[in-house]
């Protein structure tokens, strides 16, 4: 009698939908195989994984299409970057843009985000005081992702090793250029401490 109830149950709150979570929403499927890497709805718990969860569509589509191209080296993302490409990025895009940001479980060194926030003036021209970005200008948001994966980002670039030869790129090689190593770190610890 009881197992029926609880069947019974279940059943209204399916034909209701209240029972639909990220795994239902649209474009899931597509992109499920992310979740390796990236964690369940695109919510990296790994300092040098990205976040994708509420990340703008716009940018989701222009880090995939560079990854495929080859335009941003990448062993690991180049197949797939192909593979969510022939599987519709829009569809995964739009997935990954729906999905809640949680909030990061690790622990962000106070006292960098404190120097990183002195040593942001320059990145702010572009990202903005929030680090937030811009799509008009098509400058991505820093806020909040993990700083292992913010510091590695800065050092590509530094070293011209994320995306060579992309012309829109140069002031932002430019700017990296001249930090050293702990101060990439502490406007790491910065930017991933926004949105905390």
């Amino acid at each position: 009698m009881l197992l029926g109830a609880a069947a019974g149950v279940t059943l209204m709150l399916a034909a209701s939908g209240a029972v639909a979570g990220p795994l239902d929403a649209p474009g899931y499927t597509k992109a499920f195989a992310c979740s390796a890497c990236h964690g369940p709805g695109g919510n990296s718990r790994a300092e040098a994984t990205p976040v994708l969860a509420g990340m703008p569509a716009w940018y989701f589509k222009k880090a995939i299409e560079d990854y495929a191209s080859g335009r941003r080296p990448s062993a690991e993302m180049e197949p797939f970057a192909k593979m969510v490409k022939q599987q519709g990025v829009d569809d995964v895009a739009g997935y990954f843009a729906g999905q809640p940001r949680e909030r990061a479980t690790t622990k962000v060194d106070r006292a960098a985000a404190d120097r990183g926030r002195g040593a942001a003036a320059a990145c702010a021209a572009c990202h903005g005081d929030d680090g937030r970005g811009s799509e008009a200008r098509g400058v991505p948001s820093l806020a909040g992702q993990p700083a292992g994966y913010l510091k590695n980002q800065m050092l590509l670039f530094k070293t011209e090793k994320r995306s060579p030869g992309d012309a829109a790129l140069t002031q932002v090689k430019a700017v990296m250029k001249p930090l050293d190593d702990a101060t990439l770190a502490d406007l790491a610890a910065y930017y991933a401490s926004l949105g905390r």
